[in-house]
Order: structure tokens, then sequence, then C-alpha cells
């Protein structure tokens, strides 16, 4: 992969990732309030929906860019010649370039998140604390769950 490709797969990933946070953040943000045992107005309404669009746009750029890099460079590996360069391969191919760009972006804004989210949302308890004793092993439990999820 050249210098030129790269970096046009960087920013192309990133500002995709961030065109789908500005885009489906609001509706998410109305379908959570839809659900809302309060009812809709009570939980806000359309008021607010775009509070928290900014930080998860620009928390979602690196996780966007870092899949497109790899997607597109582990596809031009495989499409460069062999087996997996063969027309009727190409699906296998595809599927094994998303696959590890999954792999790959998973851990760029979720690291950001799962240590914040579970001990300032979660109130853990004492027993939740004993069996997950350290941030990094939360964060391998949390990492390859979410990576097999993705994967499967």
């Amino acid at each position: 992969m050249e210098r030129r490709e790269f970096m046009a797969s960087l920013v192309a990933g990133g500002c995709a990732g961030m065109c789908v946070d500005l885009t489906l953040f609001p509706l998410d943000t109305i379908k959570t309030r839809l659900q809302s045992q309060q009812g809709f107005y009570k939980a806000g309404g359309f008021r607010g929906i775009y509070a928290g669009v900014p930080s998860a746009a620009v928390g979602s750029f690196p996780s966007a860019a870092a899949f497109f890099v790899t997607y597109e460079y582990t596809k031009s590996l495989l499409g460069a010649g062999g087996v997996f360069a063969l027309p009727h391969v190409a699906p296998v191919t595809h599927m094994l370039a998303a696959s590890l760009g999954e792999v790959v972006s998973l851990p760029v804004p979720h690291s950001l998140i799962f240590s914040k989210t579970p001990l300032s949302t979660h109130r853990p308890t004492l027993s939740h604390l004993k069996e997950v004793n350290s941030v990094t092993q939360y964060f391998f439990i949390f990492y390859f769950v979410t990576n097999t999820r993705a994967v499967i």
C-alpha cells in the first residue's frame, strides 16, 4: 500500500465514522427517549438530541480510520497474488479483511470508554471487584467478548 493510498484510507475512514455518528447519534437519542418509561416528552423530547454528538464523532474517527486502513491493506496483501486473487475467492478476501479490520479497530475508542463507563455508571459490587480485580483484566475480557461478537 502506497503512502497516498494509506492517507486516503485513513482520512476516508475517519470521515465516514464521523458522518455515521453525526447522522445516527440524534436518531439513537430519539429512539432511547421513545422507549423511556417516563414517555418521550418527559425524557426530554427533541431538546438536546445533539448533546454529546461532537465527542462521539471525534471518538469514532480513530476507530473508523483504523478499520479502513486495515481493511484496505489486508485486501491489497491478500489480493496481490495467489489463491486469494482468484475472482471466486474475492468474498473470502473481503471477509478476512473486514474481520481483521474489526479486530484492529475495536480497542481504539473502547479503551477510553471502558475505563470510565464501568466505574462511573455501573456501581460494581464487591463480588464484581473480586472477579475483575484490575483494569487490564477487564479490558481483555471486554476486548475478547466484543471481538468475538463482531467477527461472528
